[in-house]
């Protein structure tokens, strides 16, 4: 060891000055890609401003939103892990980022560190005719019929957790925190609507394990070392695929059956099915779809947006208590819990204001704030501004969704009614599901399951929020969610619960 720092010493000096070598250097091509658009003037040699990212992302990204909203530009930039990054919050330019996603423009990544955590499977990584192809495949798994067979299993699964919420409350006498309750209910949703009948009690608790992983990773710097978060995710995630393709096995050897769909695999395999035979008919091999995979993509999709519009929902129905009784009222004269029954779709589809509530939450607070993108090549964003290949874009679908509408920065589900038909004057800002070739395909389902909720929600049970300052600031838990974790009172509101069955 000695010897080793004897040998240093001479060095020390050449090292020292190649050390600021480097960072001159860094530090000239940020400025130099940089030029006069808004953003720091300095930044930490490698790390740039990921630390205060991970520390604290939504102070993070209201200062890019700051620098954006600075100047007529419409984006603003930074640095981070080495990394030049843009972030827009202007719409227009938001859609150029969204329809040029190809191999000459853009690569929507979904996580600036996306591949090495998702895996290269995943239906974000593909485009092109490969992409069109697998959408269509996906296409009969949001058909009426089967979303209908997802609402009945929905509701089950939500009235389940909201007596399990209401005794909660009730033991605790004091305030319970929504978020972690709402996560859970919603990976229960998920795991039922997407795989039914084939991931078992145990195999759902190690499912539940893993995702847990996987959900600390996406918030921690990519460290692929032992032990850490990032490469326990990363693992997490191999598992989960492994399971779900598992249920997918089970799934085909039902469908061959000729058993009835039950679940979302069980649509898909239906028609993957006859898809291969078409093909073995026609003596082109058998498409590779692999659907296990792809299942990890809804769930991931489907859960962390889900929970956060329910705990949006929550708060600003407190919060808005005109709202709330439009709401009650709404759903009394189109279901009661004493007829036991399940709400069909129909009665769903008649629930016209509380769709536009729904619809409201999602614009007012839009779940996937920003949707990351890796320029290709140099891309001419304006005419003064070209994005250098390499760069993380960050479209931003909650400012756009917070620009164009009639006053956007207040929550007022009117501006969906037929009267005023905002969907349709703005609907190049409503982004909260994206645009272009990558829109959210089970964007339906969503609305579905937050129309559900809501309605459930408001009718068998009372609640009051536990206000404290701050306790709705936005915080990023990867999507956002209001700082408390949602804490609330809760009591039974009917008479009785429904008697729920899928028969």
């Amino acid at each position: 060891m000695n010897t080793f720092v004897t040998f240093l010493q001479p060095l020390a000096p050449y090292l020292f000055s190649l050390f600021l070598l480097l960072l001159f250097y860094e530090q000239i091509s940020y400025l130099r890609k940089k030029r006069s658009f808004p953003g720091p003037s300095l930044v930490l040699p490698f790390f740039g401003n990921a630390i205060s990212l991970v520390r604290n992302p939504t102070r993070f990204w209201d200062l890019q939103s700051y620098y954006a909203k600075s100047s007529p530009s419409g984006f603003s930039v930074n640095y981070i892990i080495g990394r030049f990054i843009v972030f827009i919050r202007d719409t227009e330019l938001c859609h150029k980022i969204f329809a040029n996603v190809r191999p000459d423009a853009f690569l929507l990544v979904g996580h600036p560190f996306g591949k090495k955590l998702f895996g290269e499977h995943n239906l974000i990584y593909t485009m092109g005719q490969h992409h069109k192809d697998l959408r269509r495949r996906i296409a009969p798994n949001f058909t009426p019929k089967a979303l209908s067979t997802y609402t009945s299993l929905q509701q089950i699964i939500i009235l389940d957790h909201l007596k399990k919420w209401e005794s909660l409350s009730s033991l605790s006498h004091s305030p319970i925190a929504l978020r972690l309750l709402a996560r859970d209910m919603n990976l229960e949703t998920s795991q039922t609507v997407f795989v039914g009948p084939y991931l078992g009690v145990e195999a759902r608790r190690r499912f539940n394990f893993d995702y847990n992983f996987f959900n600390v990773g996406l918030m921690k710097l990519p460290i692929d070392l032992p032990g850490t978060a990032f490469r326990n995710a990363r693992l997490a995630v191999g598992r989960l695929v492994e399971t779900l393709t598992g249920c997918a096995e089970q799934s085909k050897a039902s469908m061959e059956r000729g058993e009835e769909p039950s679940c979302l695999v069980d649509f898909w395999m239906q028609e993957s099915l006859k898809e291969q035979a078409a093909a073995a008919e026609a003596g082109q091999p058998e498409p590779d779809l692999k659907i296990g995979a792809h299942l990890f993509d809804f769930l991931f999709a489907a859960q962390d947006a889900s929970t956060s519009s329910l705990l949006w929902a929550v708060t600003l129905l407190d919060s808005h208590p005109e709202v709330l009784a439009k709401v009650r009222e709404e759903v009394a004269g189109i279901w009661s819990p004493e007829s036991d029954s399940l709400i069909t779709a129909e009665q769903l589809m008649e629930m016209k204001y509380t769709q536009a509530v729904a619809r409201e939450v999602i614009r007012y607070r839009a779940p996937a704030t920003l949707v990351p993108h890796i320029a290709a090549v140099d891309y001419p964003l304006t005419e003064s501004f070209t994005i250098p290949k390499g760069t993380i874009v960050f479209p931003s679908t909650y400012e756009s969704c917070l620009q164009g509408f009639t006053e956007p920065d207040r929550f007022d589900p009117d501006r969906f009614s037929c009267e005023r038909q905002e969907d349709r004057l703005y609907k190049r800002n409503y982004l909260a599901f994206g645009a272009g070739s990558h829109q959210c395909v089970g964007q339906r389902y969503a609305l579905n399951h937050l129309v559900l909720f809501i309605a459930m929600f408001s009718t068998l049970l009372d609640f009051k929020r536990h206000r404290t300052d701050g306790c709705d600031d936005i915080a990023f838990v990867p999507t956002i969610c209001p700082k408390d974790d949602c804490r609330v009172f809760l009591s039974r509101r009917c008479r009785r619960y429904p008697l729920l069955s899928l028969r």
